[in-house]
């Protein structure tokens, strides 16, 4: 009888070992999963912040850009006005004006 009861209990701890083996391999299938998951949304974060820094960035040197031709644009005005002054004047002084 102790010989079938040892049987038993061996046949009992082998069932226990492949039950733990299979939820240790379930354990780290799920880990694989969730870190998987993790690496994803880390990466969709990273886009979504690069592609808004990229954006800004964009924006930052469309508006200097804009400031550089509107800052152009009115020295040229600017001389424009200057040399329209100036051909007055000399044409006030010709004329007798």
């Amino acid at each position: 009888m102790d010989s079938l009861r040892g049987q038993g209990g061996i046949q009992m701890l082998l069932t226990a070992e492949q039950e733990a083996g299979r939820i240790v391999s379930a354990a780290r299938t799920a880990k694989l999963a969730r870190m998987k998951q993790a690496k994803d949304e880390a990466e969709k974060e990273m886009e979504e912040y690069r592609s808004r820094l990229e954006e800004e960035y964009q924006t930052q040197i469309s508006g200097t850009e804009q400031e550089a031709a509107a800052k152009r644009l009115e020295e040229e005005t600017d001389g424009r006005i200057q040399n329209l002054k100036e051909s007055s004047s000399c044409y006030k002084k010709k004329k007798g004006i």
